[in-house]
């Protein structure tokens, strides 16, 4: 009977940390991160600056998390290349801290600048022992009315490792939950954790120190695949759940695996669906970067799993102006045409990925600002009960999603190098619309288009055209 009894209260407990899951992010999170205009390198100021222009122009529209993304605790970011001269700031515990040179809000007032110590014979890696916080900055972004993220690398910092730091809050030390024989691919900077009680206790000091911080959503790195680790999102989750307070977890990098797809689901609130996503139409079959065109088949593979509280992620949205130092390439403005910004845009909102926005906001213009804002879109992506791809044709690909308050969005792209003709009725392309004429709305042309039965379009190459739909008899 004990045996029963905790398997119920395993139940009871797994179903709760979903109904908080699903409360969450009860529809796909927007808003805007760091990476795609300044890499590793974001300042509290150029920080501060995007969140006010997100505040004033995008907020209204829903955009409403603003991220931090990976680096915020380098000295010097601009040597990541160089891993054995960076300089880390961290706490007491070995957890990793903001550097005060880059963002000034995370001294305590009255304490005084800690002593810059280099490392001893014994200790090959520099950091400084830091008493900074991101307290003072998560709130005030809550008090523009806005959600505070930041990203991590999952793991334990191999300078607390090195120093065998005590974990905060427990009988352990950093030696003890590290796993040094786990390293990951293409980070320098953490050991992986084992599956531990050390390697828990040191998951729960984190997610304490983010809760303190005003955390509401946390980005982990280097976890949903190359490699996919499930112990370490595991931790996480519980540790997340043990603060008591709602952060939303994003999982990357992808391609998440399908085969995962009951686990990210259960444990995160949105997962990587591709490697790292950037201003390019096609990948050419290349693993990074990906491409717009390579999302269709992963959001289409993807889109019978999302739902409230877990949303397949196509990875953040690389439109406006990529600088001053964007996470890949050199500064720019996003090489992606007019019609292939229209058509990502279309395809998240549409296919109900998460919408991130990466470019440097202090910099985006009037017209992609009133397309970002876009109630329609907006709906499309937020209020829809269900989508799916309902004609791939070639190049001619239509998504159909059916809205809450019982319109229907359709959006019709051609993806191939070639203009096309599109003349066909709503029900030919999917039939679960009926035959007679809808009330039809050109969403990006923010026109009515009268009473049709179907769509009847010349699409340039990389084009779509987005409508929303009513019932009209």
């Amino acid at each position: 009977m004990r045996f029963f009894a905790v398997l119920t209260a395993m139940g009871l407990m797994s179903g709760m940390a979903m109904a908080q899951q699903a409360g969450v992010a009860p529809t796909p999170p927007m808003g805007w991160n760091s990476w795609d205009g300044y890499g590793l390198t974001i300042t509290e100021p150029q920080f501060r600056d995007n969140v006010m222009v997100q505040k004033e122009k995008l907020l209204p529209a829903g955009w409403n998390y603003s991220v931090i993304d990976e680096g915020w605790y380098f000295e010097n970011p601009q040597d990541r290349d160089t891993p054995d001269t960076l300089r880390y700031a961290i706490d007491e515990y070995g957890r990793y801290v903001p550097v005060p040179e880059r963002f000034p809000s995370a001294r305590v007032q009255g304490m005084p600048a800690p002593v810059k110590r280099a490392p001893t014979g014994q200790e090959k890696l520099a950091a400084t022992i830091e008493d900074t916080s991101f307290s003072a900055l998560g709130e005030w972004v809550h008090a523009q009315g806005l959600k505070f993220g930041i990203h991590i690398v999952r793991g334990i910092p191999r300078v607390a490792v090195e120093r065998d730091m005590p974990i905060q809050g427990s009988k352990f030390h950093a030696v003890e939950a590290a796993d040094e024989t786990d390293a990951c691919p293409w980070d320098p900077t953490n050991w992986g954790v084992k599956d531990n009680a050390a390697g828990q206790a040191w998951y729960d000091s984190l997610m304490r120190q983010y809760a303190a911080w005003g955390v509401d959503f946390v980005k982990v790195d280097c976890i949903s695949d190359h490699p996919y680790k499930l112990d370490e999102i595991e931790m996480i989750r519980r540790a997340i759940d043990r603060t008591g307070r709602p952060m939303v977890l994003s999982l990357s990098p992808g391609p998440t695996s399908l085969a995962h797809a009951a686990e990210v689901a259960r444990l995160s609130n949105m997962w990587r669906i591709a490697d790292d996503h950037w201003d390019v139409w096609d990948s050419q079959g290349k693993p990074f970067p990906q491409g717009t065109k390579d999302q269709f088949a992963r959001l289409n593979a993807w889109s019978k799993y999302a739902k409230p509280g877990a949303w397949p992620d196509a990875d953040m949205l690389p439109i406006g102006y990529l600088g001053p130092v964007p996470g890949w390439g050199k500064a720019r403005m996003s090489m992606l045409t007019p019609d292939e910004v229209k058509t990502e845009l279309t395809l998240w909102s549409i296919g109900r990925s998460p919408m991130i926005l990466g470019a440097n906001l202090t910099k985006m213009d009037a017209a992609m600002m009133a397309m970002l804002t876009n109630k329609d879109f907006i709906a499309v992506n937020q209020q829809a009960t269900e989508s799916a791809q309902v004609v791939h044709d070639g190049s001619l690909i239509v998504w159909r999603s059916r809205l809450k308050d019982g319109r229907v969005a359709v959006a019709v792209f051609n993806t191939g190098d070639a203009p096309m003709k599109v003349d066909r009725t709503f029900a030919a392309m999917d039939a679960g619309l009926s035959g007679h004429a809808w009330a039809v709305r050109d969403v990006w042309a923010a026109k009515s288009m009268g009473k049709k039965k179907g769509v009847s379009v010349e699409l340039a190459p990389h084009a779509c055209v987005l409508l929303m739909l009513q019932e009209s008899r």
